[in-house]
C-alpha cells in the first residue's frame, strides 16, 4: 500500500508466491499501537491508539475512491471517477441488467448484452481502462496482440483479449471467457 510508506515507524512485508499472498507490518516504535482493519467489503483502515483521548485515530482509509472497490459496477460495465463523484457506465452493446436500480445509482447488478452473442460478433476497443479481473483469464506471454486477437476470434466463448504487458508497445496475451468485472477508466495526467 504506497500510502503507508509515510509511516516511518512501521516495517512492511508483502509476500506473494505460489503458496501464499500475505501482508504483515511491525512497529519499530513500541510506544505506538496500531491495528490494520480489513472489512468484508474490501476497505482498509489503519488505526493508531491515542493514549490521551483513549481512542483509536484513523490515519489512513482505503480505497479513497469508490471506483477502487472490487467490481463496483458489476459485470460488463466500468467505473468512471469524476471530480465530484463516481459513476458506472455499460460497455457499448450492453445495457443495465436492472434499469430501475441503475437509475438509483445501485450498479451492483451490472449490465447485460442488448442482443444475444453470435460467434461472428466483433470486439470493441476500450482504451485507458484497467483490465478486468483476471482470476479466470488465460495468459500466454509468448504471443503478441495480433495472435491473441486471432485466438479470441476463433473461440466463441472469448469475451475479451488484451496485451499482458503494455510496456514497450505491448507483449503477451490475456484472454477472458465469461463475465468481465472490475473494470474502471484510468485517469491520465
Amino acid at each position: 500500500v504506497p500510502e503507508m510508506r509515510k509511516f516511518n515507524y512501521m516495517v512492511h512485508n508483502f509476500t506473494e508466491n505460489k503458496e501464499e499472498i500475505s501482508y504483515t507490518f511491525q512497529m519499530t516504535n513500541h510506544n505506538i499501537y496500531s491495528i490494520f482493519k480489513i472489512s468484508p467489503l474490501g476497505t482498509f483502515e489503519l488505526l493508531t491508539w491515542n493514549p490521551k483521548s483513549l481512542k483509536w485515530n484513523s490515519l489512513l482509509s482505503l480505497p479513497k475512491e469508490d471506483c477502487d472497490l472490487y467490481s463496483r459496477c458489476g459485470p460488463y460495465s466500468y467505473c468512471e471517477a469524476k471530480k465530484t463523484h463516481q459513476t458506472c457506465n455499460c460497455i457499448i452493446g450492453f445495457e443495465p441488467k436492472v434499469p430501475r436500480a441503475w437509475k438509483k445509482n445501485n450498479w451492483n447488478h451490472g449490465c447485460v448484452r442488448k442482443a444475444s452473442p453470435r460467434c461472428e460478433d466483433l470486439f470493441i476497443i476500450l482504451s485507458k481502462m484497467k483490465l478486468p479481473d483476471t482470476t479466470t483469464a488465460v495468459v500466454d506471454k509468448r504471443i503478441g496482440l495480433k495472435e491473441c486477437m486471432n485466438k479470441c476470434v476463433n473461440d466463441c466463448n472469448c469475451t475479451a483479449y488484451a496485451n499482458a504487458d503494455i510496456r514497450n508497445g505491448g507483449s503477451g496475451c490475456v484472454i477472458w471467457s465469461g463475465e468481465l468485472v472490475d473494470i474502471r477508466n484510468i485517469k491520465v495526467g
